[in-house]
């Protein structure tokens, strides 16, 4: 059996994605901008997907969504563009963002650090993974242009308060940005609901074609171009449109906002029963509260236990999963999100993101539970810094130890 369990990396195509994206990839594939009939041949796909993207996230005919190439693209371009737009020339000069997000934001952010000489405000996260809005609220000033915080934690699934940080924006007169890759077709999104300003989200994280995703903008904002040429997009992002991948995305989120507390229902009874299962180990935690969680993600710790060695075990059972951890030496960081939210750094390189879609069964979460259990057991046995249970000389049992190297 081969499973899948690394969906917040990326997702399989829909089959039905798939199906409506075959035209465009073989009879349909005129340049939309060209006078021609093969060009506006391709048009109502086009339309269609847009219509489609526009009702899976609650825009209004007022805000404009531009499709780019995915979801880093439109990150690096709502900071950028803030900072040509309103920083460059003006007395604003800061941003706010945390610790945890993706790093197309950290390295986006570190770079106009470096190059522009913008002042960025790094949160913190409470112990739950989670910004807390008086937080965010703490450290606008009136310097602040932008606050840019993620919907849903890539790791750890936690949702953060953002309609309680997009109503403190409002409140201050400062632009809001959320990276919300990991929330939208995962969770219900609509953003008429909230007072953002723009918003980042890939077709590849809902079972969407990859190499494609959008930024959406409130009330259509003037926003300088991250990518200059044509006039694609109203000319607000040049580029030959990849009309399969909008065919896709659009078809795709459509499947993945029907009846989207349903299909969360189902995924997390699946993912919750994979977690009660894993949590009956001893020295075993998840982190965050499942409440406040996307129902496909378990951020899993398991004491003396390598998260590398632990892939390793998984992917010789042919499980897919992840770990944030880059190696297992200790010279090299562990699971950054698990060091945010204050594990020390030998905890920190055991975590383990298991990410399961609306795809994944009941027979794969069996299998998982039982190849994850052999591991723990395997590489317990091999761990430096784990003491398992045994009894001493004496005769009584002795606690379970950890020794740091």
């Amino acid at each position: 059996m081969q499973v899948y369990l690394d969906n917040n990396a990326t997702t399989m195509l829909d089959p039905k994605a798939l199906e409506a994206m075959m035209p465009y990839l073989s009879e349909l594939y005129g340049n939309p901008n060209s006078l021609h009939k093969f060009g506006t041949k391709t048009h109502p796909g086009i339309r269609r997907a847009i219509d489609q993207v526009y009702a899976g996230i609650g825009a209004t005919d007022n805000d404009d969504i531009v499709f780019t190439s995915c979801a880093t693209e439109a990150n690096n371009w709502v900071l950028k563009s803030v900072w040509a737009d309103l920083m460059q020339h003006g007395d604003k000069n800061h941003i706010v963002t945390t610790e945890v997000e993706h790093p197309s934001i950290l390295a986006t952010c570190h770079y106009l650090e470096e190059q522009c000489g913008v002042k960025v405000t790094y949160l913190p996260v409470n112990e739950e993974g989670v910004v807390e809005a008086h937080t965010v609220k703490s450290f606008i000033t009136d310097r602040t242009a932008l606050v840019s915080i993620m919907w849903a934690n890539n790791e750890t699934g936690m949702i953060f308060p953002i309609k309680e940080i997009s109503d403190i924006c409002k409140e201050k007169g400062v632009l809001f940005h959320t990276d919300a890759v990991q929330a939208v077709g995962k969770i219900p999104v609509n953003v008429k609901e909230f007072d953002i300003a723009f918003m980042s989200f890939s077709a590849h994280k809902f079972h969407g074609p990859k190499g494609v995703g959008a930024l959406y903008i409130k009330n259509s904002r003037k926003l300088t171009p991250l990518l200059h040429g044509g006039d694609q997009m109203g000319g607000r992002r040049s580029g030959t449109l990849n009309v399969a991948g909008i065919v896709g995305m659009g078809e795709a989120l459509e499947i993945a906002t029907t009846n989207i507390e349903e299909k969360m229902a189902s995924i997390a009874k699946i993912r919750n029963r994979i977690e009660d299962e894993l949590l009956k180990l001893e020295d075993v935690f998840v982190v965050g509260n499942r409440a406040n969680r996307t129902p496909n993600t378990i951020l899993i710790s398991v004491r003396g236990v390598e998260g590398e060695g632990m892939l390793w075990d998984l992917n010789n059972a042919l499980i897919g999963a992840s770990t944030g951890s880059a190696c297992a030496s200790e010279s090299l960081e562990g699971n950054t999100v698990m060091l945010a939210i204050g594990a020390d750094n030998e905890l920190a390189h055991t975590g383990m993101r298991l990410s399961l879609s609306r795809f994944t069964t009941e027979e794969e979460a069996d299998y998982v539970i039982e190849a994850f259990k052999k591991g723990v057991a395997r590489l317990r046995q091999i761990s430096s810094s784990y003491a398992k249970v045994q009894p001493t000389a004496g005769g009584e049992v002795r606690e379970c130890e950890l020794h740091h190297h």
